[in-house]
Formats: C-alpha cells, sequence, structure tokens
C-alpha cells in the first residue's frame, strides 16, 4: 500500500497539526470540516502559526480545504482518512459510516483520539472495515513532538498497520510504536500518572512548587517546567478532564485511581478561572508590583501566591542517583515519585504491552524525558532499587526480577525501529574518553561525540573532546533535544566575575583552534545537528566538513543578543559562504552587508528549508525528517568519504573602512529610530569591524586565521564592558535578552 493522498476531518488544533505535517512531508492533503470557511480558517492559522508548523510556508499549497457534505467525495481517492472530530463517540460513529461507504478499498482509516478505546470507536463496524481501521494518536505540535501511537486490536490486518507505520516513519519522520487498546495507550497511561504522583507527593511532604519542579525536572532528566509548570502549560481544566477519563475507564483497583482523586486547591483555581497559560495563571502568574512583572507561585497549603524562589540543586546534569540518596525531603520527593512510576509502569507489562523498552521510548518521543521508567530502573541499580523498594505483590514484571536480580535485563534499546540509531548503538561502540562535558565513543572504524551538558553548552571540555576524537572519521551526535545552545554562559561568567578575562581569551583561542582543526582535519567531520543549534553550536556545525540536518533545527549565530559577537568562525564561515555567491563577484561589499545583517539582528531558521538561504546549511548538506536517521545518514556519508581530504583554505578580500563606515550608517539609522540603545551601537559597530576586514583594503588577501583575530578581538572588548555582563546576566536568569 502507498500512500499519495490523505484527507484529515477536523481543523482544529490537531487535525490541522496532522494536515500541516503531511504538507511538511510533501503529501497532498484535503482537510474538510463542517464548513468550507471553517477549513479556511485552520489553513490560514497554519501559516501563521508560531512556532511554525510548516518547515516551509510555502507548502500551505499542498492543503486543499473543503467541507463534509459539499466535498466528502474526496474520501474516495484517499489512500488514508484521518479522523480529527470532536471527542464525542455519536459524532465519531457517523463520520465512520460516511467514510466506509466512501472510502476505497483498502484505503486505512484512523482516528486520532487520545482517549476513547479502539473497541468502542470500531463497535458499530464490520469486521471488513475493522481490519483497516486503527488509531492514529498523534502528540500536540504534530511537527515537533516525536512520538505517534498506533493502537490496534485483534481484527487489525497487521500488514496494514505495518505499511502505515512505515511511511510514518520514514516520511513523517515519527517514532511509530504499535500497542494495545488500554486506557491512555503508552505515553499518556505513565506521564498522566507521573505528573500525578509528583504533585500528590509534593503536597503530602510539603514541598513549595518551586522545589517540587526543581526535582521533578532537568536532575530526573525531564523538561524544566517540572510538573506544575506543565499543568499550567496544558491547562489544569483539561487535565482534570483528562483525569476524570482515567478515573472511568480504569479498574477500581489501578494505582492511578488514588493519585488521579480530586485536589480541592486544583478544584478552586477551576472555579476561579486560574486554568494555567491560558486563564489568569494557575499554579504560577504574572503579578505587577510597582510597574513590574513578577512571577509568583501558588502556596500548596493556603492558596495565595508569594514571588517565586530559584531552587539550586546543585545538580547540572541527570544524576538520579544523586537525587535519591540525599538525606532531606529532596531525596525523599525524588525516590518516593522515582519509585512509584517505576512500579506503575512495571505493572503493566505486558498488558498494556510486551516490550518495555517501548513505554520508555514513549516518554523520550511523548513527554521528552531523557530516560524512561525501566531506564531509570538501569540507572539507580537492579540491586540498589530492590533494597529500597516496599512491597510489589501481584507485578509480574517486578516479581521475575527480583529473583534474577539481572543487572543487564534491559537488553536492546528502540526496538520499535528498524533504523540504526545512536541509542542503539552507544551500547555496542567502546567508550574511549569521557569527561564532565562530553563522550567520545569508538565505534568500528570512527568515532562518536556526544556532548552531555546542560542543553548541551559548550566549554573548554567540550572542544577537548572534540580534537581528542579527530584521529579517526567522526560523528557529532547527540541524543538529547538539543545539538547545542551555545557556548556555556555562566562557565564565561564564572571568569568574568573575577575579572579573569585572560582565562575567557585562552578558552576562545582554543574554541577557534578547535573548530579549523575539525574542519582542516585529515579525516571527514561530520555533525547530525537536531533541536537549537545556536551560537558556538552553529560554529561546530558549519566548520565541520559535512552536515546532517533534522528538519526541525533551530539554526542561528545569536550572540549579538547578549552584547557579543560570534567568535569561534561564525562571522568568517558565514562571510565565505555568501562571498561564493554570483551578487558577491559582483560586488565585493555585497556579502560583508548582508552576513551584517543575519548576525546583527540574530536571525534565527526554525527549519533546514530557513537555514539553506541563509547560508547556515549548503544545499549539498542532507536534510532528514526523522530524526532517529541522523545517525544512520551520517555514517553513510563516512562510508561515501573514505577517500576525503581536506578543504583548501579561505582567502578573503574586503574594503575596510569604508565598508565599515557604510555598516556604521545602518547602525546611527536604527539608533536614531530608537531599534537600538547606546550598547547595541556598540555591538553592532564591533561586529563591522569583523566582517569589513578591520584595518585592510580590497587589494590585501586576508587569511582565516585574519578573521579568527579580528572575532577575538572585538569579543574580548565586548565582554569586558559591564553593559555585555549585563547582557549576559540578564539572559541567564530571565531566558530573555536585555536592550541596553
Amino acid at each position: 500500500m502507498e500512500i499519495k493522498k490523505v484527507v484529515v476531518i477536523g481543523s482544529g488544533t490537531m487535525g490541522s497539526g496532522i494536515a500541516a505535517h503531511l504538507c511538511n512531508a510533501n503529501v497532498p492533503v484535503t482537510l474538510l470540516d463542517l464548513t468550507t470557511e471553517i477549513s479556511q480558517k485552520a489553513r490560514e492559522r497554519i501559516h501563521k502559526s508560531r512556532p511554525p508548523l510548516l518547515i516551509d510556508k510555502s507548502k500551505i499549497d499542498n492543503i486543499k480545504v473543503g467541507n463534509i457534505n459539499d466535498d466528502f467525495d474526496s474520501v474516495k481517492h484517499a489512500d488514508w482518512i484521518v479522523e480529527a472530530v470532536v471527542e464525542r463517540i455519536d459524532i465519531k460513529h457517523n463520520i465512520y459510516e460516511k467514510i466506509f461507504k466512501s472510502r476505497k478499498p483498502g484505503a486505512i482509516v484512523s482516528s486520532n483520539t487520545s482517549s476513547i478505546p479502539i473497541k468502542v470507536l470500531s463497535e458499530k463496524l464490520n469486521d471488513n472495515d475493522k481490519k483497516d481501521f486503527c488509531i492514529t494518536h498523534f502528540f500536540n505540535p504534530v511537527r515537533y513532538m516525536g512520538l505517534l501511537e498506533i493502537v490496534i486490536n485483534e481484527n487489525n490486518d497487521l500488514d496494514q498497520i505495518n505499511a502505515l507505520k512505515k511511511f510514518c516513519e520514514k516520511e513523517l519522520g515519527k517514532g511509530a510504536i504499535v500497542c494495545n487498546d488500554t486506557p491512555g495507550f503508552l505515553g499518556n497511561r505513565i506521564g498522566v500518572f507521573a505528573m500525578q504522583v509528583a504533585m500528590t507527593e509534593a503536597i503530602k511532604l510539603k514541598l513549595t512548587i518551586e522545589e517540587a519542579d526543581a526535582i521533578f525536572g532537568r536532575p530526573m532528566g525531564i523538561p524544566k517546567t517540572g510538573v506544575f509548570g506543565l499543568y499550567d502549560l496544558i491547562g489544569i481544566d483539561l487535565m482534570s478532564d483528562v483525569l476524570k477519563s482515567f478515573i472511568k475507564e480504569l479498574s477500581k483497583n489501578d494505582p492511578f485511581q488514588e493519585v488521579a482523586k480530586e485536589i480541592p486547591l486544583i478544584t478552586n483555581l477551576i472555579k476561579t478561572g486560574y486554568t494555567g497559560r491560558k486563564g489568569k495563571g494557575g499554579f504560577y502568574r504574572m503579578n505587577k508590583q510597582q510597574n513590574q512583572k513578577i512571577l509568583e507561585a501558588i502556596n500548596l497549603d493556603t492558596g495565595e501566591y508569594f514571588p517565586t524562589k530559584k531552587i539550586d540543586l546543585g545538580i547540572e546534569t541527570v544524576n538520579l542517583n544523586l537525587l535519591i540518596d540525599r538525606k532531606d525531603k529532596y531525596g525523599e520527593y525524588a525516590w518516593s515519585v522515582i519509585s512509584k512510576i517505576i512500579k506503575y509502569a512495571s505493572s503493566l507489562v505486558p498488558g498494556i504491552t510486551d516490550k518495555f523498552n517501548d513505554i520508555d521510548e514513549a516518554m523520550r518521543l511523548g513527554f521528552n524525558w531523557a530516560m524512561g521508567p525501566f531506564e531509570m530502573l538501569k540507572s539507580i541499580g537492579v540491586k540498589k532499587f530492590f533494597d529500597r523498594i516496599d512491597g510489589f505483590e501481584n507485578n509480574e514484571f517486578l516479581e521475575g526480577l527480583s529473583k534474577t536480580k539481572d543487572e543487564n535485563f534491559y537488553g536492546e534499546r528502540q526496538k520499535y525501529t528498524d533504523i540504526e540509531t545512536l541509542g542503539k548503538i552507544k551500547p555496542k561502540a567502546l567508550k574511549i574518553d569521557k569527561n564532565k562535558s562530553a563522550d567520545i565513543y569508538r565505534f568500528k572504524d570512527f568515532n562518536i561525540v556526544e556532548f552531555t551538558t546542560k542543553a548541551c553548552a559548550l566549554d573548554y571540555d567540550s572542544m577537548d573532546a572534540l580534537k581528542n576524537a579527530t584521529d579517526k572519521p567522526l560523528i557529532i551526535i547527540n541524543e538529547s533535544m538539543q545539538f547545542s545552545a551555545g557556548v556555556n554562559l555562566t562557565y564565561t561568567m564564572n571568569f568574568a566575575d573575577k575579572g579573569d578575562f585572560k582565562s575567557i581569551e585562552k578558552f576562545i583561542k582554543y574554541f577557534q583552534d578547535t573548530c579549523k582543526h575539525l574542519k582542516y582535519s585529515n579525516h571527514p567531520v561530520i555533525s547530525a545537528p537536531s533541536g537549537l543549534v545556536l551560537g558556538g553550536g552553529e560554529e561546530v556545525a558549519i566548520q565541520s566538513n559535512f552536515v546532517v540536518a533534522h528538519t526541525n533545527i533551530v539554526m542561528g549565530l545569536v550572540e549579538t543578543g547578549v552584547g557579543l559577537v560570534p567568535a569561534g568562525g561564525g562571522c568568517k564561515e558565514v562571510l565565505w559562504r555568501w562571498s561564493q555567491t554570483e551578487e558577491a563577484k559582483k560586488d565585493p561589499n555585497f556579502a560583508p552587508l548582508k552576513v551584517f545583517n543575519i548576525i546583527g539582528y540574530a536571525t534565527t531558521a526554525t527549519s533546514t528549508v530557513e537555514a539553506e538561504p541563509l547560508k547556515f546549511l549548503k544545499p549539498e548538506d542532507k536534510k532528514v525528517m526523522n530524526r532517529n536517521s541522523l545517525f544512520e545518514e551520517a555514517k553513510k556519508l563516512l562510508l561515501e568519504n573514505k577517500d576525503f581530504k581536506p578543504p583548501e583554505e579561505c582567502k578573503f578580500k574586503l574594503s575596510g573602512k569604508p565598508l565599515k563606515d557604510k555598516m556604521v550608517k545602518l547602525l546611527e539609522k536604527l539608533y536614531n529610530d530608537k531599534v537600538i540603545l547606546d550598547h547595541g551601537f556598540k555591538v553592532g559597530e564591533e561586529l563591522a569591524t569583523v566582517l569589513s576586514g578591520g584595518d585592510t583594503s580590497l587589494d590585501k588577501d586576508l587569511s582565516e586565521d585574519n578573521l579568527y583575530n579580528l572575532e577575538l578581538e572585538s569579543f574580548m572588548r565586548l565582554i569586558e564592558t559591564k553593559e555585555t555582563q549585563a547582557r549576559i546576566k540578564h539572559t541567564l536568569s530571565t531566558g530573555k535578552p536585555l536592550v541596553n
């Protein structure tokens, strides 16, 4: 079965997201709703969406819109019909009756429901129709969330299901996991339980919501929103409805019933309009005091709001044992939450799936956890877990493991896909080196470097790992959400606060030397970025010999926002790429002025399609829809380049002062229009110094080292200013830029 045309019925958030992502895969899609006007408005929302649902806005042309009365004939030509209407079974049954009367033989029909069992959805279908009917539960936002749960029952034609799975994996880039028809399926069953445990245990142990979110967050390998922040993000009222659905569907003996009980504080928040970010606030709210916005958090006992307090656990990376071994309330909370999640998840095997591995992958792909419940158990250690755990009667999985005490129980990762992923390779690879910022693996005849810091921020140790790994062909790739958010600003500011600018200069120089070493290494270097590829992260990627990029990258040289200029070769490399254009060959100032605008405005691309016109990516760089394919594609490139020779070094011809004067005039206009202020002008001047070539003229050749030196000098002049330091501190504390 080939899927060439798709009809999506229902143009709400999920229907629109599915239609948009089919567009991203160049699959023609018809979006139907009650009226064409509703579908058309959804199409317009897709086009304007932020963050963008489309990889390239022109792909909107792949969507046709219509209504379910006049345009239902489109179903006759579809290979896949996706129902994404309101969660009312009577409405869904009526839609299915129309679909199965119209569809062509063999066309797949699926529902995007997150809560209604397939046995209920399909109860009015005949056995032949049931063969081609399943649930395809996408996660929101569809473009960015990796998980797709395909829910089946005993009636399904497994060849059809496998064909759909392969299409969704290859064309849509999804981690498609096939699971049984149980309440909440895989991701939501465990994810919502984990949220409820984190909340109820915080209340029980009298933690503040900031304390709970600090623990049930990055140190556990869970996104920084924590539990209360995630509740606000999803919507407290929506979460209340989800819990009611679980209470109704699950047996009275299910441990979920205990943690899903109504909490008076939550009932009151919903009643008073505090439904989360979409309402007046929730567990957190923004309040104005003396014309200043103050983030406040609710007291779980009294319901009163107080200014939030930052909680520093002193743990920078995921370390479960460090958390649960603490002899304080934080350690008690961490163990209580983690152990209950492990017990609950393992109690569901083999009921919801006989592959416990799939539960972990659902949590990675659907909730962005760094590790799932069984990986948590593996990380803690089997013996240690059973030495500390209380009863686990009627838990078939834990009863078996308690007898074998097998520390190697886990086996292979990511069994749901045939793709050769980094996650599958790491256990087979030899770890040849490790420092606090990166790991180096040897696999067959090449090396792999994986950054391990928070947001994969770069420091001296990161550069050390890269430099030490070039004795063989090298792939730079991470399993974490980000390739790299750039240089570790906290690391840099620790030196600045002491007035130790020599150490900063030494680090930037080493960063430059490493990037140059990557570019001109005797062996090919491949970067395989996904997620954030910002600042120093982009400088590493674009000075690699080859790039294999996931379509959902966010790429850019954003240093001007914190009062700096790119100094790891970013200015130099993007300038070189622009200087190779036809326009630059006619006008020597074309490339520098173009790059001055791109870097000056800290322009970012939100996809590979946007990155290419900015010259952040080259046309020959590989772009892949499925993040799982990055390693496999990078490995293919290594095999194709066994006779690799490093590139020739670049030479630049720049105008110097006349060109800088042009750039300064642009800055003066921005300053007069109050787009930039005093320090913004100074940062722009330093960028102009770099891109104009400093003290040079068109009759002189400048080497890459000359450009590196200009970057370094400008960076150092800026980092020594109080204004740049204020920008960096403001960004580190608020996550937002300071305009000064």
